[in-house]
């Protein structure tokens, strides 16, 4: 990573101290201290609220996503306010992630332990990262929370039931190509007439084709909507719709479609399209290609068998008696 915080003025207390919470608003972040964890003084959080932003900074360059850098930075916040003043060493990283694993699951802890180590990458203490807990890929997926295909077909009807046609077009869309709802933006009208759409995130760039069926759909909701070119799935003022606008309209249909709330998000659309796909092509790195995902093991989690799969599995062993 470009080291933006080594070349910063860093005072003489150091590079640590109070936890602070960041809540982002259309220009810039504002961070606020809660204290959650243990005193903290004044001029602590005055050293914090730069380092923080520096590190946001030094994120964006690198060009993660907004959704990381947001994340990474409450990640490493919390961290600094376990330090309270002293400086990171692997002894107190061994400490925290201690503390950490006592109250979260092992991939929580690897993923706040993940942005540490960019955190402590960018300061140039590279030597103090620790292990990450080791994790043993899940067999099977768990039922109450994947979205099935008669559930996913019941919020469609929903939709059309209630005539929210662009909730209806942004599922189907997500469902029938695999993309991530964040990736939207990227079906334009351009991208439909074209019959395919170029995707540029993470310094990735890969192209979607749209099943023939959907381009028909959606240029004929575009010319009834008079979207002339541009985002197909936009707000009443013309901006892009994102994960909020459309986690909230889909948790909308859950009491009329029949289905669990903690089914109904955007992701689970992405994943059942991949459990589609695998089921009718059994080729996971074709799959991974077309999912975006830069490692096959991704993409293991994304078509998982149930657990009343693999339950049948075993009972086909016969093995006992």
């Amino acid at each position: 990573m470009v080291c933006l915080l080594l070349n910063a003025h860093i005072p003489p207390q150091g590079f640590h101290s109070t936890f602070y919470h960041l809540h982002f608003c259309s220009e810039s972040p504002i961070i606020k201290s809660t204290a959650k964890f243990g005193t903290t003084t004044e001029e602590s959080e005055r050293h914090d609220k730069p380092k923080l932003q520096r590190f946001s900074l030094c994120l964006s360059e690198n060009e993660k996503a907004k959704s990381t850098i947001d994340k990474y930075t409450r990640d490493v916040a919390q961290f600094l306010h376990f330090l309270g003043g002293r400086e990171a060493t692997k002894c107190l990283l061994l400490e925290y992630r201690g503390q950490l694993q006592e109250r979260n699951k092992p991939q929580t802890v690897n993923a706040k332990l993940s942005a540490i180590h960019t955190y402590l990458n960018a300061i140039g203490l590279p030597h103090c990262k620790v292990k990450l807990m080791k994790v043993q890929r899940k067999v099977f997926l768990e039922e109450s929370r994947e979205l099935s295909e008669p559930e996913y077909k019941r919020l469609l009807n929903a939709a059309q039931s209630r005539s929210n046609e662009r909730l209806y077009l942004v599922m189907l869309s997500i469902c029938s190509t695999g993309i991530r709802v964040s990736e939207l933006k990227y079906i334009t009208l351009e991208a439909v007439r074209a019959g395919q759409a170029e995707i540029t995130l993470k310094g990735k760039s890969r192209t979607v084709l749209l099943p023939r069926a959907l381009k028909s759909r959606l240029l004929f909701y575009a010319a009834k909507n008079g979207i002339q070119s541009g985002h197909i799935f936009r707000t009443k003022n013309g901006k892009p719709l994102d994960r909020s606008n459309i986690c909230h309209d889909m948790k909308r249909l859950c009491q009329a479609a029949h289905v669990e709330p903690q089914k109904v998000f955007p992701h689970n659309l992405r994943h059942l399209f991949a459990r589609c796909f695998y089921a009718v092509e059994k080729n996971i790195a074709h799959l991974a290609d077309i999912l975006g995902h830069s490692s096959v093991e991704t993409t293991r989690i994304y078509v998982a068998a149930s657990a009343r799969a693999y339950e049948r599995t075993l009972q086909k062993m016969r093995l006992l008696i």
